[in-house]
């Protein structure tokens, strides 16, 4: 295609990227407003411990099976299928990946519903009197259901992603955050808490068929196949397999830190739970937005270029991104940060959630926020991994992360905090743990994907994080004063939020543009252009 008339692959990452952070920042907003809504009934409340509890094993097998470790593995496998513009191979493919993953989660799900009083009773919630561990596994067994519906979602997602068709799997998190919504606002308050996994039963259903219409589109075509004597078919399933293995493995390592996380923080106060999803949720909104939104854009661009062997393109399109991604997480980082307490009672305080529960989940959130950057980058460099069709490196990296973040848990909870107090409790040193072993991860894969493609214009991107941490740390000192000054001190909490977010935004990039940032130069040039 002639250059002059195809746009170019910044140009295209970036028209995605728009697309997906436009939708997960929908998806992000009615996800607060979930959470708004759900603390409103229950604030921190033990039953919301139990149904929070009762997620970890559904999201688990979902993880491992059919979410990022097939998207992962079958993304790069679908995009050479793709290349080779054989659409009846393609579905063929599509369809007997389906068959595979609808067997097996099937099996899987079967199994943890029988087995699910003594996963509850044995790793989970020990911790736990007998009557939550009981509403935990009832809780779980209703929540498996959405686990097979996503897990045919997901497999959708991964091939319309493939195809880069982004607009209706960008907006499916977001139905899936109304189904939650309606079951905490007209469910719940007839069933009490098991209206709200019922809830996650109706957003799963409707995540998966706002994509249909998309497929369809395609001229999607199913085949009630396994693949195995489809001589097309058979090295993509193999491939797909293949790459999934130590993908497999990589999200075991990333559910399991949540499981040792719930397991730990079951043997806290029964609030301790429920403070930290809080706290992590929050977490989530800046790096969904910034970071997952550019990653998830970025990959098929990226297995693209592996696929045609473009390395030097795919290096600088990385680098490009990598700073992207630091110049919107660094002050996103600093700002949750100083700003916790003003946040949580802004999004959450209301209701049954009072100033004690805002104090609680701002306690953890405090320790979470200087992990933003980590698991931003985390985001971008593993697809980057992927598409090199390296899922074993991450997996490797992530499993002596994992081990790390254990250690840390069961040490960091015993010094950190006072176990009279929840509002200065022990389960911050759960959130600084994951914090600390998020960011060597992110630290070590940098440096092995470095080598892997002989650089990454390490230089520029150093200069480029010692600039924006400088504008960051500046901006996040500037607001710690002006919270402690008036007008602001005597402002309510909710209300220094409000003040305090557009401030610190103006100070950071006018602190950027003072040490010439080479990304707020880029929007100078861009906004001066027109």
């Amino acid at each position: 295609m002639n250059d002059t008339t195809a746009p170019s692959t910044g140009q295209r990452v970036a028209r995605a990227a728009i697309i997906l952070m436009a939708a997960f920042l929908a998806s992000r907003a009615l996800g607060l407003l979930r959470q708004m809504v759900i603390a409103q009934q229950f604030a921190t409340a033990p039953e919301l411990s139990a149904y929070f509890a009762a997620f970890r094993i559904p999201d688990l097998l979902f993880n491992l099976i059919a979410g990022g470790a097939l998207g992962s593995a079958f993304i790069p496998t679908l995009a050479t299928y793709l290349a080779r513009k054989d659409q009846r191979a393609t579905w063929r493919l599509v369809s007997a990946v389906a068959n595979w993953i609808m067997l097996i989660i099937g099996a899987t799900t079967t199994v943890a519903a029988v087995f699910a009083p003594w996963i509850v009773a044995t790793f989970l919630l020990r911790g736990f009197p007998p009557d939550l561990q009981l509403l935990t596994v009832r809780l779980m067994r209703i929540m498996l259901l959405s686990t097979v519906v996503f897990s045919l979602s997901g497999l959708v997602m991964a091939t319309l992603y493939a195809h880069e068709q982004f607009f209706l799997p960008a907006i499916a998190p977001s139905l899936y955050n109304l189904g939650i919504i309606f079951g905490a606002l007209v469910l719940a308050p007839r069933m009490g808490i098991v209206g709200l996994a019922w809830g996650v039963v109706l957003g799963a259903l409707a995540h998966l068929l706002v994509q249909l219409p998309a497929l369809w589109r395609l001229h999607a075509r199913y085949t009630p196949t396994l693949g195995w004597h489809d001589p097309v078919v058979v090295p993509g399933v193999r491939e797909t397999a293949r790459l999934m293995a130590p993908r497999v493995l990589g999200q075991a390592t990333v559910q399991l830190n949540f499981v040792v996380t719930t397991a730990l923080a079951s043997f806290l106060d029964p609030e301790a739970i429920s403070a930290l999803n809080y706290a992590w949720l929050i977490l989530l909104l800046p790096q969904g937005i910034f970071a997952q939104a550019v990653a998830t854009a970025a990959f098929p661009t990226f297995a693209a270029q592996v696929a045609r062997h473009e390395t030097d393109a795919m290096r600088r399109t990385l680098t490009h991104l990598l700073r992207g991604v630091l110049f919107l997480t660094l002050p996103a980082a600093v700002g949750l940060f100083v700003l916790a307490t003003p946040i949580v009672a802004l999004l959450l305080q209301r209701g049954a959630f009072d100033a004690r529960s805002t104090a609680v989940v701002a306690w953890a959130l405090l320790f979470y926020a200087p992990g933003l950057v980590g698991h931003s980058l985390f985001e971008m460099l593993t697809r980057a991994f992927y598409a090199l069709h390296d899922t074993l490196t991450p997996v490797l990296v992530g499993t002596v992360a994992m081990l790390a973040n254990v250690l840390l848990s069961v040490v960091l909870m015993r010094i950190i905090g006072d176990p009279a107090d929840l509002t200065r409790g022990p389960h911050a040193g759960l959130a600084l743990a994951n914090t600390l072993a998020t960011t060597a991860e992110a630290l070590a894969l940098l440096w092995l994907l470095r080598r892997r493609m002989g650089g990454i214009e390490g230089r520029r991107l150093l200069q480029t994080t010692v600039r924006l941490s400088l504008a960051a740390v500046g901006m996040g000192g500037l607001l710690w004063f002006a919270l402690r000054t008036p007008p602001l001190v005597n402002l309510p909490a909710a209300w220094q939020a409000l003040v305090g977010i557009p401030l610190g935004a103006l100070v950071y990039l006018a602190f950027a543009y003072l040490l010439d940032a080479e990304d707020v130069r880029a929007i100078r040039r861009m906004l001066w252009r027109r």
